[in-house]
């Protein structure tokens, strides 16, 4: 065959394989989750000219006389867990009551409450801008808005992290890292960091996720890149500290969790390349875990179990592990305890809960799990999906939220099993993966697109 009839040849089987395929019925649609250019620093545009670099837009709104507080991630103590309002142990046939819905920007960031007022980090798709928002708790009218400019492309929503608010300041970090400080009551501009400019620090694949810690004075951070952890004077926006990262650990998803053991008060917080303990007052690094690393994305924050044990959870095949630190002299080593494989307990995006000595959680496939903490899994309840909803625990009750569409259960949980007391369908939407806030009977919920508030007294 010479060469035109060789060429020829492999057109036409090339042709012909087209043509079957053209004619093949579609497969299932698969959403390839890979690399966004644009959340690298080379591309980040916080900084361009020309463009909305912080304004605050007064709102009608007024702060609610309801004094309750659930002030950042996982409520007043950090752990998931609300106490003193009592809640309803069934619900009428229409559900509990709504008291008041909004939508919001395509994300996954969830509420935080503070003297009457609902503050949340939204995302503006059509003015390219984050958005501070300060909502009324009566009414989830707007009080003020705080925007600036920054192009986020959909990638499973973009908003997704919790702020963190006092009497006097509240602090956000949006989906490129942008980190901003506020005034609670007004919305004026404290100050504000750029974590990519500023640290050099790598946007998450899926934006960022973790949730900024207020802790005293001080603003808690861990950039990754030029440094694994920072604090940050709330009142001036200076750096009190830095902790040197000299491996170059990254930013994750999963947020800070303060713990105190060793007479020291630290930070622990998962990195790219392992976990690390912070001294709280200096920054100096007590000591690291490289053993316990997620490739893909580290997500759920550790967990506190007490006495020095810490317990760690992810997706992706990670399962999860127990470990003790224990101090000798003045250094700290991390001792294994124990690990589990993810049909045992793991957790894809979710920080569990410990309650009374046990630990639940939504393990991969959506199966809400208890655990004990000597890793034993105590029971699985099959009757449900939780997907990727968050979850919980009100005085010894679990609220869990399924994630699509969002239907909220409440069960009654132990060692022996979890019977469940009502349920209701409650936004309509899809992907409610929100941390849930509660205050004084009232719990609020989201989906991607919409925040609702349901009164369960």
């Amino acid at each position: 065959m010479g060469r035109i009839g060789f060429y020829g040849f492999v057109l036409a089987v090339s042709a012909t394989l087209l043509g079957y395929w053209l004619l093949m019925p579609a497969g299932p649609e698969i959403q390839a989750r890979v690399r966004i250019p644009e959340n690298h620093p080379s591309a980040n545009t916080a900084r361009a000219k020309n463009v909305n670099q912080g304004t605050l837009i007064p709102g009608k709104g007024t702060p609610s006389s309801e004094k309750g507080s659930w002030p950042r991630f996982r409520g007043p103590a950090g752990d998931a867990i609300a106490t003193g309002a009592r809640i309803a142990s069934t619900w009428p046939a229409d559900g509990p009551k709504v008291l008041w819905k909004i939508d919001l920007g395509e994300g996954h960031a969830g509420a935080a409450v503070h003297n009457g007022c609902v503050y949340i980090i939204d995302y503006d798709e059509k003015k390219n801008e984050d958005a501070v928002r300060c909502l009324s708790l009566d009414s989830a009218e707007e009080i003020w808005r705080y925007t600036y400019y920054v192009k986020v492309k959909r990638n499973h929503g973009m908003s997704r992290t919790v702020p963190a608010v006092t009497d006097k300041f509240v602090v956000t970090l949006g989906p490129k890292c942008h980190v901003v400080c506020l005034d609670a009551t007004t919305g004026e501009a404290i100050w504000k960091k750029d974590l990519v400019a500023d640290y050099g620090t790598r946007v998450p694949e899926w934006y960022a996720g973790q949730c900024p810690l207020i802790d005293g004075d001080r603003a808690i951070l861990a950039p990754g890149g030029a440094c694994l952890m920072t604090a940050v004077e709330l009142a001036t926006g200076k750096t009190v500290w830095e902790t040197p990262n000299p491996k170059n650990w990254q930013m994750t998803h999963s947020s800070i969790l303060p713990i105190h053991f060793g007479g020291k008060r630290q930070y622990v917080w998962c990195a790219s390349d392992g976990v690390i303990g912070v001294d709280a007052e200096t920054g100096k690094l007590l000591w690291e875990f490289p053993d316990w690393r997620i490739r893909i994305a580290t997500v759920p924050t550790p967990v506190d179990v007490g006495d020095g044990r810490l317990f760690f959870t992810g997706g992706y095949n990670a399962g999860s592990m127990m470990v003790q630190l224990v101090k000798s002299g003045d250094a700290f080593q991390v001792k294994e305890l124990f690990r589990t494989k993810p049909d045992t307990f793991g957790s894809d995006q979710q920080t569990p809960i410990l309650h009374n000595g046990l630990i639940y959680g939504v393990i991969p496939g959506g199966r809400l799990t208890c655990l004990s903490l000597e890793g034993k899994q105590l029971w699985i309840d099959k009757d449900h999906n939780f997907g990727l909803g968050p979850y919980l625990m009100v005085n010894g009750k679990l609220l869990v939220l399924d994630d699509q569409p969002p239907v909220l259960y409440l069960f009654d949980v132990n060692a022996k099993g979890a019977k469940e007391r009502a349920h209701h369908s409650v936004i309509g939407g899809y992907d409610a993966w929100a941390p849930i806030a509660f205050v004084n009977g009232k719990v609020l919920l989201r989906d991607a697109e919409t925040m609702v508030c349901l009164d369960l007294r």
